[in-house]
């Protein structure tokens, strides 16, 4: 196997899904979102492990990721967020995708293709309170909704909106996630109020479940903090703060292995541009890890690599395939061979985590997560599910 990969810690997301289970009030359903390949640690074998552990419900962003959890033979019902094209209905409906629905136009793609298959199609009502991507207005809620239940092979199974400033705890985010949570309770109780079951209520993703807990409803979505990563400024220090503390830990490291080690005098420069000369004698370690691996090419200069205990820097740019770190001169305590873990939890061996490189280059964890490429193995440590 190659020696660039993505260990993924199976017990640490299983803590991560009871710390969750315990921030939800009981009898709320959970929704794991396993989009992005599960924010890059494997969706099949997330999905599993999160629905050994009591979730209920995933979500996926297309309908290839659907796809690929019904292939890896998971039944749960699975929601797709985003919008498909006309020649994806009929997927949809095979995969047994529960769609997000936003007007009668695309309602009838769906009406279709589940008329074609012989079966019914469960949707849910995606209402927009102010995200600004997709959903009906708040006031055409109910217009949809009844439309969806005159359709013969469609059924209102659940109705969704989604925060767009829950995870800012200042006066202006909580004001603006204040006015959609009204918007969207407009929305539901006008469906309510045209005789029609609004069926699962969901409007919490991450920052939202932790920080309006009455808006839990009937089912939450927790995506980021599965995966050990707080959404901005609900983070832990804010949370422990107000008394709510939540035990989540890192599930991925990325790691790889020296490969070689180069002694350059000064004058000597690595890398493309010649971004970096040594001033004095070093020795240089070759890692196989670069931006095609999803180690951004922007990490460099900056980035501090873990070897054996110690950080070293990157030198010079990160390339497609490889980036160099400085070692120093004459290091005994680094060798060819050895594990070098760029980030991850402590017991990695990691000295950084996903997110301290999102704040060093002007991103989030969720970019550095979902930025570790297809091309990069996935390593399990600890029990795999059934």
């Amino acid at each position: 196997m190659r020696s660039t990969r993505a260990v993924i810690y199976l017990d640490n997301l299983r803590n991560n899904i009871q710390s969750i289970r315990r921030a939800v009030k009981p009898g709320t359903r959970m929704c794991v979102t396993v989009k992005a390949n599960a924010y890059g640690h494997g969706a099949v074998t997330v999905a599993k492990t999160v629905l050994a552990c009591g979730v209920e419900y995933l979500a996926v962003a297309t309908v290839d990721e659907g796809r690929e959890l019904r292939d890896g033979g998971i039944t749960a019902p699975v929601l797709l967020f985003s919008l498909c094209t006309p020649e994806e209905a009929a997927d949809v409906v095979a995969c047994g995708l529960t769609p997000f629905v936003t007007d009668e136009a695309y309602c009838a793609l769906f009406e279709q293709a589940a008329a074609a298959a012989g079966v019914t199609c469960t949707v849910h009502l995606a209402v927009d309170t102010g995200m600004g991507r997709i959903g009906c207005m708040p006031d055409q809620a109910a217009d949809v909704a009844a439309y969806i239940q005159k359709c013969s092979h469609l059924k209102l199974g659940g109705m969704c909106t989604h925060f767009a400033f829950a995870d800012n705890v200042q006066q202006e985010g909580r004001q603006y996630t204040e006015r959609q949570i009204a918007a969207f309770t407009h929305a539901v109780e006008s469906v309510r109020n045209a005789g029609i079951d609004p069926g699962i209520r969901h409007c919490s993703s991450s920052a939202a479940l932790l920080e309006y807990p009455d808006m839990q409803l009937d089912m939450v979505r927790p995506g980021i903090i599965v995966y050990g990563y707080y959404p901005d400024e609900v983070d832990a220090a804010y949370l422990a703060a107000a008394g709510r503390p939540l035990d989540i830990r890192p599930v991925m490291a990325f790691e790889t292995r020296v490969v070689a080690v180069r002694h350059f005098e000064p004058g000597a420069s690595v890398s493309y541009g010649r971004t970096w000369t040594a001033d004095m004698p070093t020795d240089i370690a070759v890692l196989p890890a670069g931006y095609a691996d999803g180690l951004l090419r922007r990490c460099s200069p900056g980035l501090q690599v873990a070897v054996n205990g110690s950080a070293y820097p990157v030198r010079g740019r990160i390339c497609m395939d490889q980036c160099m770190v400085d070692i120093g001169n004459g290091n005994s305590r680094v060798k060819r061979w050895d594990k070098a873990v760029i980030f991850g939890p402590r017991e990695s061996g990691a000295l950084q985590t996903a997110d301290d490189i999102a704040r060093s280059t002007g991103t989030i964890s969720y970019e550095i997560l979902t930025g570790i490429s297809r091309r990069v193995p996935r390593v399990y440590v600890g029990e795999l599910p059934v």
